[in-house]
């Protein structure tokens, strides 16, 4: 289901200004601006959420400012979740989290992939498949019993900087009690839980009309983000700019996905489909038999990545169709002597598998983008856990070269883990975005 809304011809207005009065923040104590706020402890605040000592160092080493195409995600915020408190992450062009083993890399993916999610309209129960997990360890419930965790994120774009909070209950009951969506400087929507035995949360968001705010009831397992561009008219200069950052964001949040190479199930042959490449790329071969006639300059880029990054000579990359109408992915050395892909290492199936990921597109990818807006106006975001697995020194630095060379247009992102050894090969890549953790 699409979050945007339906006729309109200018998914992501321009950001225009916005007279009258300023939203009431309802529910603002949700998320911890005062220090007296109520129920605060619900979502794990106290003095380590707002110790800024223990915040990353982010290192930007860039050619120069890249300009996206699209709406991008640029601030990850982790107030309370996991093993994260209090964290702001920076997301450039291409960005790595590092740090040794239970510093929060693969959470910090985790919690961008679940606001990807939510972003495209998925239920929050599908999102968080164990929310407890979430839950920053040590946190107190309240005197209701509730324990939950916070996080959050801003988009840069046509509206401007967006940021966008959500509180979210794991105890008693799963359900998002409180969300702030704000831009402009104005506070554009504010969602709290008013009556916890409906399953809704109160919403109110900016009009700047005849009345400075619309108050309406929201689900509570859903973002309310997602669900505005299908629930405000967009007649006043205010309802105007809700729309703008609500698009904005869902864009931003839809242009996700989140990649990771299974080099045993990349092996076996797979029958013919629709070109898409899952999650796992294990349909690789069905994948690369579209590539390859549709777009022949990248497909021949990509054959030069796979020589860069494999053993031996790579001249082609092929697919056999085997007596059982099967399709098996082949990499060709030359002489008309072609190797199958099962044949080849770990390390070189994730390469070859991330090295495509970055020379396609949405239209190529099994990710949910908004299908309203055209794609030269997104942007694409990859998340890779644990980049570097079974890659060589070598490899890694193919691959991020690659990156960095392809988001220079501005289409394509790439949001990563590696281990501290991948850290030091990263480093060296002018156009990274470091962010070390600390157990």
């Amino acid at each position: 289901m699409s979050a945007l809304r339906r006729g309109t011809t200018s998914p992501l207005p321009a950001r225009t200004p916005v007279p009258g009065e300023a939203v009431a923040v309802t529910g603002a104590s949700v998320f911890g601006e005062a220090p007296a706020a109520t129920g605060a402890s619900v979502f794990g605040d106290g003095p380590a959420a707002t110790d800024t000592s223990a915040r990353p160092e982010a290192v930007w080493r860039s050619g120069g400012p890249v300009r996206s195409a699209g709406p991008v995600v640029t601030e990850l915020r982790l107030s309370a979740f996991a093993s994260h408190r209090g964290a702001n992450f920076p997301i450039g062009p291409v960005t790595l989290f590092a740090g040794p083993g239970g510093s929060g890399k693969s959470s910090a993916l985790r919690a961008y992939e679940a606001l990807a999610r939510l972003g495209s309209g998925d239920p929050l129960d599908e999102v968080f498949p164990d929310p407890a997990g979430c839950v920053p360890e040590g946190a107190a419930a309240d005197a209701q019993g509730r324990r939950g965790f916070r996080i959050g994120c801003t988009t840069d774009g046509p509206a401007g900087p967006v940021r966008l909070d959500v509180a979210v209950q794991v105890e008693p009951i799963l359900r998002i009690v409180g969300e702030r969506l704000t831009g402009g400087g104005e506070t554009l929507l504010t969602t709290a839980l008013r009556d916890p035995g409906r399953s809704t949360v109160q919403a109110a968001w900016h009009t700047a009309g005849a009345a400075p705010v619309t108050r309406a009831p929201l689900p509570d397992d859903r973002l309310g983000t997602a669900l505005l561009p299908l629930r405000v008219a967009g007649r006043t200069e205010g309802q105007l700019q809700v729309l703008a950052a609500a698009e904005q964001m869902v864009v931003a949040l839809r242009s996700v996905f989140a990649c990771e190479p299974q080099p045993p199930r990349m092996r076996a042959p797979v029958p013919a489909g629709d070109g898409r490449l899952r999650r796992g790329c294990d349909n690789l071969a069905a994948v690369l038999e579209r590539t390859r006639t549709q777009c022949a300059q990248r497909h021949a880029r990509l054959v030069a990545a796979t020589h860069a990054g494999c053993a031996g000579p790579v001249t082609a990359l092929g697919v056999e169709r085997l007596a059982d109408g099967l399709l098996r992915a082949t990499v060709g050395r030359g002489g008309g002597h072609a190797t199958p892909v099962g044949r080849l290492g770990d390390g070189e199936l994730r390469y070859l598998a991330l090295a495509l990921v970055l020379l396609t597109g949405p239209g190529v990818l099994a990710v949910d983008a908004a299908g309203e807006v055209p794609s030269a106006m997104q942007t694409l975001t990859v998340l890779a856990d644990g980049l570097d697995r079974d890659l060589d020194g070598r490899q890694l630095r193919g691959l991020l070269d690659l990156a960095v060379s392809i988001g220079t247009a501005g289409h394509l992102r790439l949001v990563g883990t590696v281990t501290e050894s991948g850290a030091v090969r990263a480093r060296e890549t002018a156009g990274v975005t470091m962010v070390d953790l600390k157990p």
